[in-house]
């Protein structure tokens, strides 16, 4: 319906009055009143038909869609008839009140108003929709989405503000904008959380720092666990004990943190843990050990051709052999290492193609710890602590066996022992 139109039905409406008799006041409040009810009427009218149009049209259509789908549940149909409405009231007001010059003014700026208001809620309702569909497509589902809805939609509602406030106050848009160079600083101050995170949010996605999904750990808030959420301000993460955390945006660009996606998508996960040995209980292997420890078959082959070459070195050096310190001879913390080596090598839970060591560490008043470093290709939280826990209780159940000891501090029980022996 255009303008020509309206100035025709509502000079027919004025002609029809006149028609019927009516002058002065009563013509003036029949006009109003009848052409009020007539907008009204007409205006829920069209916004029912065009709902009904586009919801029927989706609802026709063969194959249903995400798309049709996300405009039916976010009410994209209703909010685009209420533009249609906005439409008629802004040209049918000038009409209506044309014979009340003081509520004239107000009309055309509520109509106006509300034409604005109608475009603000379509435009709020597709948003919605529309990041539906993309956080349910596998190509942005690592992606911040909800991060950009958010500002997109603080920028709509603060032009929406800006528009109306013109239109309140009868000014040009340039003249309003102009007007907030004055309260900028207000501004970023109301608004530094959202500005921070959205800057955060593209940082995030430039470099890719962090997705929905990822195992992320932010010691400062005691965030250890998955990315369940990413807004404008802040990053929701559920903890492994089902807790939630709440994580500022900008805190992952601004400060330390730890993702382990890298790990997640490399072809193991690190497996580094020291058993501390009793330093007392080191010592050479004499050849009563050596016997016992040629029953291992892991360590077969090995001490094998360690003793020949041993055995070579002290003769071409003729060593003292009364005294082992002379010369070259194996160590039981040694032959436990090779066979910690050995033993993880044959693992088929361990990558042996990423880094693998076993190794002696600084010696502390703990003992000399031995380090196990190795990946196992178990990534899987249970599964990799069952591949762990296997590896270390077969290892320190045999410590033993190499003549070693587990340093552990004294108990309680120990010192009462001790106290007991003594008084003996």
């Amino acid at each position: 319906m255009n303008l020509f139109e309206f100035h025709f039905i509502f000079s027919e409406l004025r002609r029809l009055l006149t028609a019927q008799g009516l002058t002065g006041g009563a013509l003036i409040y029949s006009y109003f009143l009848l052409g009020l009810i007539g907008v009204t009427l007409f205006l829920f009218i069209t916004i029912f038909v065009t709902r009904q149009v586009f919801i029927g049209v989706v609802k026709s259509a063969k194959t249903k869609s995400d798309w049709q789908q996300a405009l039916y549940e976010f009410r994209v149909f209703r909010a685009f008839a209420l533009i249609f409405g906005a439409y008629i009231i802004y040209n049918a007001v000038p009409y209506v009140f044309i014979d009340f010059k003081n509520w004239y003014f107000y009309a055309i700026i509520f109509s106006k108003i509300y034409v604005v208001l109608a475009t603000m809620f379509a435009i709020n309702a597709f948003l919605n929709a529309l990041v539906s569909v993309m956080e349910s497509s596998r190509k942005y589902a690592d992606k911040p989405i909800r991060s950009y809805k958010q500002v997109a939609k603080i920028i709509i509602y603060i032009f929406g503000f800006v528009l109306i406030l013109s239109i309140i106050l009868n000014q040009s848009l340039l003249y309003i904008f102009g007007g907030f160079g004055a309260v900028t600083a207000v501004f970023i101050l109301v608004f530094r959380d959202p500005i921070l995170g959205f800057v955060a949010s593209v940082q995030m996605s430039a470099i890719d720092l962090v997705r929905v999904g990822d195992w992320i750990t932010v010691e400062k808030y005691g965030a250890d666990g998955e990315v369940t959420e990413i807004n404008l301000t802040t990053i929701k993460v559920r903890n492994w004990d089902k807790t939630v955390t709440i994580v500022p945006s900008y805190a992952i660009v601004s400060e330390s943190f730890k993702n382990w996606r890298a790990m997640e998508e490399s072809e193991g996960r690190r497996i580094k843990r020291h058993i501390n040995i009793k330093i007392s209980s080191i010592k050479f292997c004499d050849d009563d050990l050596i016997s016992r420890l040629q029953s291992i078959d892991f360590l077969k082959d090995y001490l094998k051709e360690t003793q020949l070459q041993i055995e070579q070195f002290n003769a071409e050096n003729t060593v003292n052999p009364n005294n082992l310190v002379n010369g070259r001879h194996m160590t039981n913390i040694g032959t436990f290492r090779i066979y910690a080596e050995k033993y993880l090598e044959s693992n088929p839970s361990i990558n042996t193609d990423l880094t693998f060591m076993v190794r002696q560490l600084q010696a502390t008043e703990n003992g000399l710890p031995i380090e196990i470093y190795v990946f196992s290709k178990e990534k899987g939280l249970k599964k990799f602590e069952e591949v762990a826990a296997d590896i270390f209780d077969h290892l320190l159940a045999a410590v033993p066996y190499f003549d070693l000891e587990i340093f552990q501090s004294p108990s309680g029980s120990d010192m009462r022992g001790f106290v007991g022996r003594g008084n003996d």
